[in-house]
């Protein structure tokens, strides 16, 4: 290990590993180049590159990729420039052919759902689209509310059908012993925070003896839920704008569900009280939030506590903040979420998590 001695003018000044500034720059220059190829996996997936590749299962040429995608055959051509330097494709120089090893493959398409990480890098972009915001929020406090993420509801949706719609019937249901013999049977249900409300119609179509209401703050979701449950026929559904630290329900509903909400809320002790408020004396409050400490040093070994930490700084907590909230942030953590829901009059907490998902803790709570 090579040290640097310190200036002996200043004895007290830090010693210099020139080996750890050597590491740290590889390791910067790495992130630099998987930075970058968020992007590219961004664009991938939106383009339908990845499961054109997929789907072809075959080392295959660049004109033969844009015929399959539909794409313009130069850009094609570039994005896999940086898809094969970045050891994603592989190339075969002799043949010009590229392939998508299907290892890969697993974890970056659509089929691959609910392992499809490609689409998790949308946010990436969506966030490089307000850095100025939260740039000045840095600077001069507040935040960078909703209607400043324009593609925000339609990725969100995407991830929850990903998340939280492929998980429901057999592992999120079946958490709670009895309850879908509860749907099936017919009771009320609730979803809060439901953004575009994939979940909530996903329940409505296979249980049609319950009743199911969505709400959240966001006029453009609520809009685009209504239409989508039209369009689908549910006559078991509705939804509605409003706040969620707002209910103002009183014994209402059997079930409430929460999917990622709780962290985001501009008051989520009033959400939490008015959850607790609208349930029926018997109800069940089912919450699914970021599984993560509420002490940084025990997120360290986290798999992905950075980027739960910068998704936090770029939307959940911002816009909370935005609106004079608390903003909890994304890793408020699993002994303030128990501390907060105890103090919201709910006495049986219980924690339990899906072997598949690394992200998510499930709170039962009555």
């Amino acid at each position: 290990m090579s040290i640097t001695a310190p200036n002996q003018d200043n004895p007290a000044e830090e010693m210099f590993d020139s080996e750890r500034h050597e590491a740290f720059g590889d390791r910067v220059v790495g992130m630099l180049n998987d930075a970058a190829l968020t992007f590219m996996f961004s664009l991938g997936h939106r383009s339908g590159l990845l499961d054109s590749l997929r789907r072809l299962n075959r080392p295959a040429n660049t004109h033969d990729i844009a015929e399959e995608s539909g794409l313009n055959e130069r850009y094609v051509r570039e994005w896999l420039g940086a898809m094969v330097t970045g050891r994603v494709i592989d190339y075969d120089p002799d043949q010009r052919t590229y392939h998508l090893p299907p290892e890969h493959a697993e974890w970056l398409t659509r089929a691959a759902t609910p392992n499809n990480l490609a689409g998790v890098m949308q946010f990436m972009a969506l966030f490089g689209s307000i850095e100025d915001d939260v740039l000045d929020c840095f600077q001069n406090g507040g935040g960078v509310p909703y209607e400043k993420f324009g593609r925000f509801h339609e990725v969100m949706a995407e991830e929850s059908f990903q998340t939280v719609v492929s998980a429901l019937d057999e592992h999120i249901l079946p958490l709670v012993d009895g309850l879908t013999d509860d749907l099936e049977r017919g009771i009320d249900v609730a979803d809060v925070g439901c953004g575009r409300g994939m979940a909530l119609m996903h329940m409505a179509k296979r249980f049609p003896n319950s009743r199911f209401v969505g709400f959240d703050f966001s006029k453009e979701a609520i809009t685009w839920a209504n239409a989508e449950a039209n369009n689908l026929g549910l006559e078991n559904i509705q939804f509605g704008v409003r706040d969620a630290a707002n209910l103002n329900e009183e014994g209402r509903f059997d079930v409430i569900f929460a999917f990622d909400a709780i962290h985001d809320q501009i008051d989520p002790h009033g959400m939490l009280a008015g959850i607790r408020k609208a349930l029926k004396p018997d109800g069940l409050f089912l919450a699914q939030d970021i599984r993560s400490s509420s002490q940084v040093e025990r997120n360290l070994d986290h798999p992905v506590a950075p980027f739960l930490y910068t998704i936090s700084t770029m939307h959940c907590m911002t816009v909370s903040l935005a609106h004079d909230g608390c903003g909890l942030g994304t890793c408020w953590g699993e002994e303030l979420a128990v501390k907060m829901l105890k103090e919201a009059d709910f006495s049986n907490v219980e924690i339990k998590t899906l072997d598949h998902d690394i992200m998510n803790n499930y709170y039962i709570c009555t």
